[in-house]
C-alpha cells in the first residue's frame, strides 16, 4: 500500500492546507474532487508514514477534520475503520483527537444500526475512554464529545450502561483507578451525559455515578479538588431535571454543610450558595426537596450574614445573589419572607444601603426577583405572611434611614449611577404590583419623571427595564378607578401612557442630521 499510494508530501501539503483553509462550508462535490486528486488511503498512509515531513500532520488532520464533516467524506468512514481505531490509540494527540471527532462525524450521519454494529465490533468506547484519561485536553474534549453523541442514541446509550456491567467500561471502575485528572474528566464526561435527557440522567443515577461527585466534593483535604468538583455540581444544576435527580442524593446535606463551615475557604463557601440558588430557583424545586431540607439550605445561607458584615464582600454578594434566585419562584420568595426573622430580610437591608456598591446592586437584584418582576403576572403576589413580611421589612428599613418612606428609598435608588438604576426599574415594576407600593410611587413625582424621561438611559437593558417598569405602573394605576378619579394624581396616566407609546428605544424625537464642524468652522 505504501508503494501504490505514495504521493509528493509537498504536494499534499499545499493541497490539504488549501482544503482546509477554504473559506466556508465544505460541499460534498469540493470533499470528492479532492478526493479524486488524493485518495483517502493515499492521505492516510502519508499520516503514518510521512508525518515528520513538515507541517504535513497538521495540514492533514486539519484537512480530514473539515472532510469528514461532509455527508461524502463520512459516508467512506465505515470503509476505513481500521484506520480509525489505529488513530484511537496514536501517539501524535493530533492525531488522537482527529480520531475522535472521526467517530463523531460517523454517530451524525451514518444509520444507527450501522454505527452501533460498528462501535461493538471495533471495540470503539473503549477506546474514547482510553483517550478521555490519557489525552490531552483537545483529545478528552473531542472524547467527551463522540461518548456524548453515542449516548444520545437509544441503543447507544445501552454500550455505556450495559446491563451485564462490563468491568472494562466501567465508569465508577474507570474514576476509581486513574489519576486525579483522568478522576475530574470521568466526572466532567457523567456531567455531559446527565445533561442529555431525563432518562439518561436515570441511567447516570441507577449506575450510581452521582457518588463519585459526592465523594470528590467531600474531600476536605484538597481545596481545588472539593472546587473543581463544586465546579461540575454548578453545570449539573444547571439542567433542567436536575433537581429530581439531586434531591435523592446527599448534595444538599454537603452543600448546607459547606454553607454552615466557618473554618472552609470562603470561595467554597460561596460556590456551595450559588448552586443551592440554581437548584432551588425553579418552581419545581419545591416538589422534589423536602420542605426540612429546603429550610435547613436557606437557614445555612441567612446564619452566613451574622458573620459577613463588612467583611468579604465577594461570600456576601453571592449569599445576596443565592438568595435572588431562590427568590425567582413564588414558593422561593414565600420561604424567604417567611417565619419572624426572614432570610429576605437581608435583601432588602442591603437594597437600600448605599454604603457598598456592588453590594447594593447585587442585593437590588435579588429583592426584583423575590417582589416577582420575572414571574407570571398571577405568580407576583405571595400569601399572606409573606406579603405583610415583605411590606413591614422595607418600611422598617425606610425608617432606618434619612429617607422615611418607600417611596423616598425607591427615589434614592433612582437617583444613582445606571448600574444601580436599572436594577431599581426592576424592582419597581415587581413591587409596585402591590397597592401600597403603588400609592408610594404615584406620590412622588420625581419617580414618575424619571421613569418617563426618554433621555435617562442610553443602554439598550437600561432603556427596556425603564420601559417596562413604565407599563407595570401604567398598568395597576389604570385598573383602580377611584385612582384615575383623583385629582391629586391627575396627568400620571397619560405621561405614563405617552412614554410607553414612544417604545423603549424612540424616545428621542427625530431631527435632521448636523455636521459636527459647520462649513465657516473649517477656516
Amino acid at each position: 500500500m505504501a508503494e501504490e499510494y505514495s504521493v509528493d508530501p509537498a504536494q499534499l501539503l499545499e493541497a490539504a492546507t488549501d482544503f482546509a483553509y477554504h473559506p466556508g462550508a465544505v460541499s460534498d462535490a469540493l470533499a470528492q474532487d479532492f478526493l479524486n486528486r488524493f485518495p483517502l488511503p493515499a492521505i492516510i498512509n502519508a499520516l503514518q508514514t510521512k508525518a515528520d515531513y513538515p507541517g504535513l500532520e497538521s495540514a492533514l488532520v486539519d484537512c480530514l477534520e473539515k472532510l469528514f464533516k461532509t455527508r461524502y467524506g463520512a459516508s467512506l468512514i465505515p470503509h476505513y475503520m481500521p484506520f480509525v481505531i489505529v488513530g484511537l490509540g496514536a501517539e501524535s494527540q493530533k492525531v488522537r483527537r482527529l480520531a475522535c471527532q472521526t467517530v463523531s462525524c460517523l454517530l451524525e450521519n451514518i444509520d444507527e444500526a450501522v454505527v452501533i454494529q460498528l462501535i461493538h465490533e471495533y471495540g470503539v468506547y473503549q477506546l474514547l475512554l482510553n483517550c478521555l484519561i490519557s489525552g490531552d485536553a483537545e483529545v478528552a474534549a473531542a472524547s467527551t464529545d463522540a461518548i456524548r453523541k453515542l449516548a444520545s442514541h437509544s441503543e447507544g446509550i445501552d454500550i455505556i450502561f450495559p446491563e451485564s456491567g462490563n468491568e472494562a467500561t466501567n465508569l465508577m471502575n474507570f474514576a476509581t483507578n486513574c489519576s486525579p485528572l483522568g478522576r475530574v474528566r470521568v466526572l466532567a464526561l457523567i456531567v455531559k451525559l446527565f445533561s442529555i435527557s431525563t432518562s439518561v440522567a436515570s441511567r447516570v443515577y441507577s449506575s450510581n455515578l452521582l457518588s463519585l461527585l459526592e465523594t470528590e466534593i467531600s474531600n476536605s483535604d484538597d481545596t481545588l479538588v472539593t472546587l473543581s468538583s463544586l465546579e461540575l455540581l454548578y453545570e449539573l444544576a444547571d439542567v433542567e431535571h436536575s433537581t429530581e435527580f439531586l434531591s435523592r442524593t446527599k448534595f444538599l446535606q454537603i452543600l448546607t454543610s459547606i454553607i454552615s463551615d466557618a473554618s472552609a475557604e470562603s470561595i467554597l463557601r460561596s460556590r456551595a450558595m450559588m448552586i443551592t440558588g440554581r437548584l432551588m430557583a425553579r418552581e419545581n424545586a419545591f416538589v422534589f426537596i423536602d420542605e426540612s431540607g429546603c429550610r435547613n439550605l436557606i437557614s445555612a445561607i441567612n446564619g452566613r450574614f451574622n458573620l459577613l458584615e463588612n467583611q468579604n464582600a465577594d461570600e456576601c454578594e453571592c449569599a445576596l445573589e443565592a438568595l435572588g434566585q431562590i427568590g425567582l419562584s413564588s414558593k422561593g420568595a414565600a420561604s424567604l419572607l417567611s417565619g419572624a426573622q426572614p432570610a429576605g430580610r437581608h435583601v432588602i437591608y442591603a437594597a437600600f444601603n448605599q454604603q457598598q456598591h456592588g453590594k447594593q446592586l447585587a442585593a437590588l437584584h435579588a429583592l426584583a426577583n423575590i417582589v416577582g418582576e420575572t414571574r407570571a403576572e398571577k405568580d407576583v403576589l405571595l400569601d399572606g405572611d409573606a406579603e405583610q413580611n415583605l411590606r413591614r421589612l422595607i418600611y422598617e428599613a425606610a425608617s432606618k434611614t434619612s429617607k422615611l418612606t418607600p417611596s423616598g428609598l425607591l427615589l434614592s435608588v433612582l437617583q444613582q449611577d445606571s448600574e444601580i438604576r436599572k436594577a431599581g426599574y426592576r424592582v419597581i415594576t415587581g413591587l409596585v404590583m402591590r397597592p401600597w407600593c403603588l400609592m408610594e410611587v404615584i406620590s412622588r413625582r420625581e419617580i414618575i419623571d424619571i421613569v418617563t424621561d426618554a433621555f435617562k438611559e442610553t443602554e439598550k437593558i437600561g432603556m427596556e427595564a425603564r420601559h417596562k417598569c413604565c407599563q407595570s405602573i401604567y398598568k395597576v394605576f389604570t385598573s383602580s378607578s377611584k385612582l384615575i378619579a383623583d385629582n391629586a394624581f391627575s396627568g400620571i396616566a397619560t405621561k405614563l401612557e405617552q412614554a410607553i407609546s414612544r417604545g423603549p428605544y424612540l424616545g428621542r424625537k427625530l431631527s435632521e442630521a448636523q455636521p459636527a464642524v459647520m462649513t465657516e468652522q473649517r477656516f
